[in-house]
């Protein structure tokens, strides 16, 4: 009969599933950042993948802590993180030249867009590349101006042609 063979299934699937809850729950990374991993199409992840290669062990003086999930498309550094991701989607304001035309700028020749948000962090996006790179600075971390971004900037002129995403 297959209802034995079903319920020993479903039993199976349930244990299955408490395990992976349990080691959920117990996972050490609860005290790392967590951010939303970017799904670029394939040319901007290939781009990507080369940035992640080139990116410094310290940005601003620190040192590389990389959120969870693990991804080349995500990078961090210190605590409270300096968050980068990579491939992701233009930014709607990147658009509206009023909006972008006072709040852009150059540092060592990559273009960014500043976006501040209400809690005092900001985040920068690049622009007029072939891959999206956005940074984020946490409030704790905006104080130093724009300092973090000249430690990216050799690395994705190296990697990420320019050109319009």
């Amino acid at each position: 009969m297959n209802i034995p063979r079903l319920r020993r299934r479903c039993l199976a699937g349930t244990s299955a599933l408490a395990l992976l809850i349990t080691a959920a729950a117990c996972s050490s990374s609860d005290d790392e950042a967590s951010v939303v991993v970017p799904s670029p199409a394939a040319k901007a992840a290939g781009l990507c993948r080369d940035l992640h290669g080139q990116l410094p062990e310290k940005v601003d003086g620190l040192e590389r802590t990389d959120p969870g999930p693990t991804s080349e498309l995500t990078a961090g550094w210190g605590d409270p993180a300096i968050i980068l991701r990579c491939g992701v989607e233009r930014p709607p304001k990147m658009i509206d030249t009023t909006y972008a035309g006072k709040n852009s700028v150059d540092v060592n020749g990559v273009a960014w867009l500043l976006q501040k948000h209400d809690d005092g962090s900001y985040t920068f996006t690049t622009g007029a590349r072939l891959a999206y790179v956005e940074v984020t600075l946490p409030a704790e971390r905006a104080g130093g101006g724009l300092s973090p971004l000249t430690d990216f900037a050799a690395p994705i002129k190296k990697t990420i042609p320019k050109g319009i995403a």
